[in-house]
């Protein structure tokens, strides 16, 4: 019998802990069983916490011969007064039980002794119920995410969604997943950003918006990498980017008025380094003096190129909090170049233990310029760059009709959980995350 009960009013493990003397109405799964004759003891354990609850022959009669068939891993509901036992324990004395869900397979009882550590994420059910520590992650998760679409609310932010299903991917240089609609005979992409939807929105009039998006890149899986991802992404008419700093500062302060920094790194006072400084205070490489006519003719791209050094020679020795500002031209086709400095662009990443942990800039709002910038994209990706960008014909015509200057920013959220709860992986972090089959 798999029972349903209407429980609606039941009491938690925490709140049973403090009702001493008082009667209670539990549901949870059973852990640690111990006891012999005609006493038995298990723990409880609910969504909210844990307590320890006895069964007694004095109390039960003839149903505590059921009681002692009842296995570690059962789902029950029970009934029962608080006490206090001689050990000082709380307690509920339990009057009357039902087994609700009875556990088939046995739980293991050394989880992390188990060999294969991929398990943890592959069989996400049973790492919570053997490591209650991992939900308290995904607490804090869920916490940050409510925390910030908070304090974007109460600043004027619209949150909007946008399609997930594209016809043409767009606002990043990555490999899209691909698919088909069958009905319309096309092919279509799971986004890989959300960017050129949200700005045309700011197009139609919006001034502040974003969007708590899941985004795929079709790429590589990592200590720091997903192929499924979440991504806060906001776009904010009449500023620039430096006020975006100004304003990644003040968010990150809140979060952290909100949650523990488990990190280790202070976030209070976030450097700054400008993207020719930190290349060549690492490599001795001045970027102000690289052109195109230095490159192989091997069609990555200068953009590509210095993306790579910086990625691979640059980024892991950045460890503090920093700011690293204007980047060339030529890694970004969205973003607006600096007035003053065209070689580079009015941008920023925030890193963190040499990972980046958001990116922002000016947004480009000049069509000629974006349609001459994604036709060199496109040029790209026919000598054989497959993380070019794609043209946007509609996007181009979006812009003709006026964009204000707007400033964009985007975080991923899963590597920001990862550094403030101080976690080693990105699965740590992510319920389900992607595994090869099994």
């Amino acid at each position: 019998m798999y029972p349903q009960p209407n429980l609606p009013n039941k009491n938690s493990c925490t709140q049973a802990l403090g009702m001493l003397d008082d009667d209670v109405v539990l549901a949870g799964r059973l852990l640690r069983k111990r006891g012999h004759g005609k006493i038995l003891f298990f723990d409880l354990i609910d969504d909210a916490g844990k307590i320890q609850i006895f069964f007694q022959e004095n109390e039960l009669k003839e149903k505590l011969e059921e009681a002692k068939k009842l296995k570690v891993g059962d789902i029950i509901s029970c009934s029962g007064n608080v006490f206090k036992t001689v050990a000082g324990e709380i307690t509920v004395n339990v009057k009357d039980f039902q087994l609700l869900t009875p556990i088939i397979r046995t739980l293991p009882e050394k989880w992390h002794g188990l060999k294969d550590v991929e398990e943890r994420y592959r069989m996400r059910y049973v790492d919570m119920i053997a490591n209650p520590e991992v939900k308290e992650i995904f607490k804090i998760r869920t916490k940050i995410l409510s925390e910030m679409r908070k304090f974007l609310d109460e600043r004027g932010f619209l949150e909007v969604e946008t399609p997930i299903l594209q016809p043409i991917y767009g606002g990043a240089c990555a490999k899209p997943f691909v698919t088909k609609h069958n009905v319309l005979d096309q092919e279509m992409y799971l986004r890989i950003s959300d960017e050129l939807y949200l700005k045309r929105l700011i197009v139609g009039g919006f001034e502040k918006v974003y969007e708590v998006s899941r985004d795929f890149r079709n790429e590589g899986v990592s200590r720091f990498h997903n192929p499924e991802f979440t991504q806060i992404e906001f776009y904010w008419a009449y500023v620039d980017y430096e006020e975006l700093m100004r304003f990644t500062q003040e968010l990150i302060n809140y979060i952290f008025t909100k949650v523990e920094n488990k990190s280790g790194f202070d976030f209070s006072n976030i450097q700054k380094i400008t993207f020719h400084d930190a290349v060549l205070k690492e490599t001795g490489i001045d970027t102000d003096k690289v052109t195109e006519k230095d490159l192989k003719n091997d069609g990555i791209g200068l953009g590509a190129k210095l993306d790579n050094l910086y990625k691979e020679k640059v980024r892991p020795k950045i460890i503090e909090p920093t700011f690293v500002t204007d980047y060339p031209a030529e890694m970004i086709a969205l973003a607006k170049k600096k007035e003053g400095n065209d070689r580079y662009i009015a941008s920023f990443q925030l890193l963190c233990n040499g990972v980046e942990m958001l990116k922002a800039y000016n947004e480009l709002n000049d069509p000629v310029d974006q349609a001459a910038r994604w036709n060199d994209e496109v040029a790209l990706a026919k000598k054989g760059l497959d993380t070019a960008m794609q043209f946007d014909a509609d996007y181009i015509r979006a812009l003709e009709y006026g964009m204000p200057p707007v400033a964009g920013w985007g975080m991923g959220i899963d590597r920001f959980v990862q550094i403030v709860t101080n976690s080693p992986c990105i699965k740590d972090v992510i319920l389900f995350p992607a595994m090869r089959n099994e």
